[in-house]
C-alpha cells in the first residue's frame, strides 16, 4: 500500500515554513537536508515541524493544497503556534 505524507518544515535560518508532500518521507528530508530541494536550498536545512499520514492520494493533495493556502497557513500556525515560539 502507498503511503501519502503532507509535511510541515521550518526553516532554520529564517522560521519560514515549508509545506509538502510525498510517498517517502524519509528519502524527502534526506534530499531537504542535503539541499537538492530547489525551493528549500536557499534556506539551509528544514526541522520537520508535524507531518500527517494518508492513505488515499486525493486527500492528502487536498490537505497540502488547503495548507498552502491562506487560511490554512493561518491554521497550522495556530496549531503549531508553541512549537514555531
Amino acid at each position: 500500500m502507498i503511503r501519502y505524507y503532507v509535511y510541515v518544515l521550518k526553516s532554520l535560518k529564517d522560521n519560514k515554513l515549508y509545506i509538502g508532500f510525498t510517498t517517502n518521507l524519509k528519502k524527502r528530508l534526506q534530499e531537504h537536508a542535503r539541499g537538492d530541494v530547489k525551493s528549500t536550498e536557499n534556506r539551509g536545512y528544514k526541522k520537520l515541524i508535524h507531518y500527517e499520514y494518508f492513505i488515499n492520494e486525493t486527500d492528502a493533495k487536498a490537505r497540502e493544497k488547503f495548507l498552502k493556502s491562506g487560511a490554512g497557513h493561518e491554521q497550522i500556525r495556530q496549531f503549531l503556534k508553541r512549537t514555531l515560539n
